[in-house]
């Protein structure tokens, strides 16, 4: 796909993320990966993917979770 790269306000959130002492590991973990991608060509790595749209399709997860896993299911490969 390309020319996507993760957004100002998602990369934001990404950074509160990981200066959260919080924050889960799952939300630790796309916060790191989304910030990786921000201002790039890179695309989500599909471990990476499948991880998002677990948590995207769980009930259980926070809004944050959903932010930082939709924009990295927007920037995979399809």
């Amino acid at each position: 796909m390309g020319g996507k790269s993760t957004g100002v306000k998602v990369a934001s959130s990404a950074g509160r993320t990981l200066g959260n002492p919080n924050a889960s590991a799952l939300q630790r973990s796309l916060a790191g990966s989304a910030l990786a991608q921000a201002g790039t060509n890179k695309t989500t790595s599909k471990a990476m993917e499948v991880k998002a749209s677990t948590a995207l399709q769980s009930g259980k997860s926070a809004a944050t979770t959903k932010v930082l896993a939709g924009s990295l299911v927007s920037q995979s490969k399809k």
